[in-house]
């Protein structure tokens, strides 16, 4: 991530944090909703995103285009804005960030978001139909977010529900795996948090994934959210990803590693 990314992240993440209770779940709904809106208007993001463009001026488009959002959407919306980014995509993940924040933000202490992201991105991995419906750009957004809530909606909480409903209806670019993982990382970090997805061949017991995420605290010093994926394909060990770390331990790639060698 670029310095002028990092600075506008920040500074954005400091205006929704004194927002306070202010930012309720429509709040939430209402940023990424205004995400889209911004996404899908080449000539309002170009504007929003010029460094060199009058600040004033742009919080006066701002109230002007989304008038009809709360104080709360549009002062999140103006710092965005105010910011610098090192892009036009760039600045499009920090509405999103936002957006989620706010969302993750109204949960109840102890609401499993992040395990409901994992069993959804789970569910779509495995069906490769539904992966296609969710995936494809020729589908439109109100039926990807209608089957969201088919699929979820009287299973998991409405904070994780208005979080993929948005992702799908906004993927930029990713595949559905990729946004929920982006998604489950920021629900973390909202919470002091990390998320590790740990790959092994067999189902761990519960006092292993217990000690993994035991051990993956005492070193990362945070909470640790684990996902854990079962994939036969790494033979043996344990393959550990947090955030752009990879602890790399499967028979799978010593074994590559050894043809390499005997390549060379």
């Amino acid at each position: 991530m670029r310095s002028a990314t990092r600075e506008a992240l920040s500074s954005t993440r400091a205006v929704l944090a004194d927002l306070g209770g202010s930012a309720d779940l429509a709040t939430g709904a209402e940023i990424l909703a205004s995400g889209r809106v911004i996404a899908g208007a080449s000539q309002l993001l170009g504007l929003l995103a010029d460094p060199t463009a009058d600040t004033v001026g742009k919080k006066v488009l701002i109230d002007r285009v989304f008038a009809g959002q709360s104080t709360a959407t549009r002062a999140v919306l103006t710092a965005v804005a105010g910011s610098r980014w090192s892009s036009h995509q760039d600045l499009l993940a920090g509405i999103e960030d936002a957006g989620v924040r706010a969302v993750a933000a109204t949960a109840e202490p102890g609401t499993p978001i992040e395990a409901e992201l994992f069993a959804f991105e789970t569910a779509v991995r495995s069906d490769a139909g539904l992966e296609l419906a969710l995936g494809t750009k020729l589908g439109s957004p109100a039926e990807k977010s209608a089957l969201v809530e088919r699929l979820i909606g009287a299973k998991a909480s409405v904070q994780t529900v208005t979080i993929l409903s948005a992702l799908v209806q906004q993927p930029r670019g990713r595949r559905i795996g990729e946004l929920v993982r982006d998604a489950s990382r920021i629900v973390a970090d909202q919470s002091d948090k990390l998320v590790a997805t740990v790959i092994t061949a067999t189902e761990l017991s519960a006092a292993q994934a217990a000690r993994v995420a035991r051990g993956l605290s005492e070193r990362y010093g945070k909470d640790i959210t684990v996902n854990h994926v079962v994939d036969p394909a790494v033979v043996g060990g344990v393959r550990v990803q947090v955030g752009g770390d990879v602890i790399d331990g499967t028979v799978s790639t010593r074994l590559a590693d050894l043809r390499l060698q005997l390549a060379g």
